[in-house]
């Protein structure tokens, strides 16, 4: 009991953030997680067609 006593008490000191906050951290990890996608996919394509063009030129 103690434990979850404990445990209530820091609950209550616990500082949560906004809605507004939560929208905007949202939205930044949700670009950041395109834009690193759009990336890594442009050198995979990049990297594919070097690949391709090496190994059928002769």
């Amino acid at each position: 009991m103690k434990f979850l006593k404990s445990v209530v008490k820091e609950m209550k000191l616990v500082e949560w953030p906004t809605a507004k906050e939560n929208r905007h951290d949202t939205l930044t990890v949700v670009l950041t997680s395109i834009g690193y996608a759009l990336f890594l996919g442009a050198c995979d394509w990049i990297f594919s067609k070097l690949i391709t063009l090496f190994v059928t030129h002769k």
